[in-house]
């Protein structure tokens, strides 16, 4: 691909648009995180902002930035935005605690006459209801990773431009649905025993490495679209696919397994009574 083409497809109306959005919203979290700190200094910590902004700056990097102009050289590049989009951005976005920090950075207005009767609206009570279970979260993101990566939709979405954005956003729902159980940002309850998260994530792990797997092993190239894209750099389709597959492979077992040792770690560490003795 010529740099020609990589300019025009950086600079295209969907990447300055994305990229403006994401600014604002950006700009809407940090007045809303100012504000929480003056009024209430220990609620929203300052971990919580790089959280969220190293989360809207890694979807970005997945939708807008020159990455994305990558996507249809190289499967390894699209890989590289599935995991930014369900790994990295949709963790990091609520971990920063986005639904209450938000509330606070919109203008009153906003909140009053959209925000507020949403959370109100009876439906709305019961989909959140649902969409927050741990099981739908799970089949949900799990659906997601295995659906887009069967050849028929797979090749749809390298042939239109639209199908293409429809996967990229239900990569970060489908990792925003994911993590919501682990981190539980507010307005989420806890549901279910400690024990349950690390379980969650380690069966998490094993359609993604199945299809890791398959995608590194199976000695032929899985998606057409890759045998006649332009080749920017000296690597075979198969190849290109071999290390799309690793990457997979490796970033999903580090970024499922490390939280639940993390949580199993925790649950199983001695606690401490308030008088300072060891309990449990």
């Amino acid at each position: 691909m010529s740099p020609h083409v990589h300019f025009g497809l950086y600079f295209s109306p969907f990447a300055i648009s994305t990229t403006l959005v994401l600014m604002g919203v950006a700009w809407a979290y940090g007045r809303g995180w100012v504000r929480l700190r003056k009024a209430l200094p220990d609620l929203v910590s300052g971990w919580r902002m790089v959280a969220f902004t190293g989360g809207v700056i890694s979807l970005w990097a997945a939708v807008a930035s020159p990455l994305a102009a990558l996507d249809h050289q190289l499967l390894t590049a699209h890989m590289v935005q599935h995991l930014l989009l369900m790994t990295v951005a949709a963790p990091l976005i609520l971990l920063g605690a986005p639904a209450f920090t938000l509330l606070h950075g919109f203008s009153q207005r906003f909140v009053r006459g959209v925000w507020a009767p949403l959370l109100q609206w009876p439906p709305g009570r019961v989909v959140g209801r649902i969409v927050s279970q741990p099981l739908f979260c799970w089949l949900a993101s799990t659906a997601t990773v295995l659906g887009w990566h069967v050849p028929a939709l797979f090749e749809l979405a390298m042939r239109s431009g639209a199908w293409h954005q429809v996967e990229h956003a239900s990569f970060l729902v489908a990792g925003l649905l994911f993590w919501w159980p682990v981190i539980q940002p507010w307005p989420s309850q806890m549901r279910g025993p400690q024990w349950s998260a690390p379980l969650y994530l380690f069966l998490a792990t094993l359609p993604c490495d199945a299809l890791s797997a398959f995608l590194t092993f199976c000695n032929r190239v899985v998606y057409p679209h890759y045998l006649s894209a332009h080749r920017i750099f000296d690597i075979s389709p198969l190849g290109d696919q071999e290390r799309a597959g690793a990457l997979m492979w490796v970033s999903v077992t580090f970024a499922y397994l490390v939280p639940a040792a993390v949580v199993t770690i925790q649950m199983l560490s001695p606690r401490r009574h308030p008088s300072g003795v060891k309990v449990g």
